[in-house]
């Protein structure tokens, strides 16, 4: 029998994590563009993207700074492009789908819910902030709710998955998110083969337990049968013994350092030292890398010749 194939998503970059954190986290369109590729050249097939404000390097939504980096990646690397839909907490709905509805994607994330989504915790670390917004967007997240209503969702699923023909990482953050999930195979308003992100270890989610992820899968199990692929990120110090774990199961894996900032005890120093970490974990596992092409046969995506950039 030949060895399963894995497919490593990467998130590169994205709106948890502040550029006090790590001298390492991507922020202006060169560094996420070269972090990207060489994630890709470690092998992610699919890359996970979100786009920093080039000055301070806080969240923005804005496609013209989505655009300065995703034609580079293209045309560097075949690795699926996949763009948020959920941006920030601060953020509008029509300011989290502007890029993608520019740009067309292969996939895009999406949240599968509203939800408490609190990054205040890492204030009680002391640090050095480089910039004001830092503290006070983490400080936010105490008194605000990520929004993504059943309404909502069918926006993105209509505009993104209807009119693009972009598929989806659906982001299930607790067991209610794949009932969810199911609610809209349900109707009709998607269809397999479904790419489902367990999440574990945000603070208003599911929490970062091995027997977390048992139940998850045995719920997924029963909601999706066959027709869908699971995929395990979980925050931290948690990221990589659970997403060893997944793929241990069955399951693919997401690294980057959207999701952490360390590469064992030490701070990564890109996002390909986190691929490159997971890689030996799945080689010990006697499991295959699946290149950009096999994911793309696997989730049935549409190619990267239709995309819009």
């Amino acid at each position: 029998m030949a060895p399963r194939k894995v497919i490593i998503t990467c998130a590169v970059t994205g709106s948890v994590h502040t550029p006090s954190m790590s001298p390492h986290l991507p922020v202006t369109p060169d560094q996420i563009a070269a972090d990207a590729i060489a994630a890709a050249e470690a092998g992610a097939s699919i890359l996970h993207l979100h786009a920093c404000d080039p000055g301070d390097g806080r969240p923005t939504a804005d496609p013209d700074v989505f655009m300065q980096f995703l034609p580079r990646i293209k045309q560097a690397t075949d690795a699926v492009i996949n763009i948020t839909t959920g941006g920030s907490s601060l953020m509008t709905l029509d300011q989290r789908l502007a890029a993608p509805l520019r740009a067309e994607p292969e996939m895009c994330s999406l949240n599968m819910g509203s939800m408490n989504f609190a990054l205040f915790p890492m204030l009680d670390r002391p640090r050095q902030w480089q910039h004001e917004w830092e503290p006070k967007l983490l400080e936010a997240t105490r008194d605000t709710i990520f929004k993504n209503t059943f309404a909502d969702m069918e926006t993105v699923l209509e505009r993104l998955g209807k009119g693009c023909g972009t598929r989806f990482e659906f982001e299930c953050y607790d067991v209610g998110h794949l009932y969810s999930l199911a609610h809209f195979r349900d109707r009709g308003l998607v269809s397999g083969p479904l790419f489902i992100q367990f999440v574990f270890g945000i603070l208003g989610g599911i929490g970062a337990d091995p027997d977390n992820l048992v139940h998850m899968k045995r719920i997924a199990d029963k909601l999706f049968g066959d027709s869908y692929q699971f995929s395990v990120l979980a925050a931290g110090r948690h990221q990589m013994p659970m997403i060893s774990i997944a793929a241990a199961m069955g399951g693919n894996v997401r690294v980057g350092l959207e999701d952490s900032l360390y590469d064992g005890r030490q701070l990564a120093r890109s996002n390909a030292d986190q691929v490159r970490r997971i890689r030996s974990v799945l080689d010990g596992l006697s499991l295959e890398v699946a290149t950009p092409a096999e994911a793309r046969e696997m989730l049935a995506l549409k190619g990267g010749d239709r995309v819009a950039f």
